[in-house]
């Protein structure tokens, strides 16, 4: 079953930003340009369409002519059990890097660890994990 995949646009910084969350996340990274899509409503160099396709899978854009970037309020982007604690502690700590550990990653009264940051290009992720058995 198919999920549904967070798409963003961005202001221009779409090769930049879905690089950093490959470099975070692993996986395949795909871009194409609006020239290579023939497309004329935007920079001939800026990504058209791009895809990271891994444990994280995030689809981007850049802003066309006319086209509003991505402005984000009461979202939060869940990585809850997503990965190993140790893997979801480097995730936290990249994430953080140029962004805002806006509550840290710790354990909490009833067992559980999470924490909040929101990253360099304002997304906010949700991270954390269930105590091991």
């Amino acid at each position: 079953m198919a999920a549904p995949l967070v798409y963003l646009t961005f202001p221009g910084t779409a090769r930049e930003a879905l690089g950093f969350y490959a470099d975070v996340f692993g996986g395949p990274l795909t871009l194409h340009t609006f020239a290579e899509f023939g497309r004329e409503d935007g920079d001939p160099d800026a990504i058209a369409h791009g895809t990271l396709d891994g444990v994280v899978s995030l689809g981007g854009a850049d802003a066309a002519t006319g086209e509003d970037p991505v402005a984000v309020r009461g979202l939060l982007l869940s990585l809850l059990g997503t990965a190993s604690p140790g893997v979801l502690h480097e995730w936290y700590e990249a994430l953080a890097l140029g962004g805002d550990a806006v509550d840290p990653l710790q354990m909490r009264p009833w067992g559980a660890t999470d924490g909040q940051v929101v990253d360099r290009y304002g997304l906010r992720w949700l991270i954390g994990y269930e105590p091991e058995a």
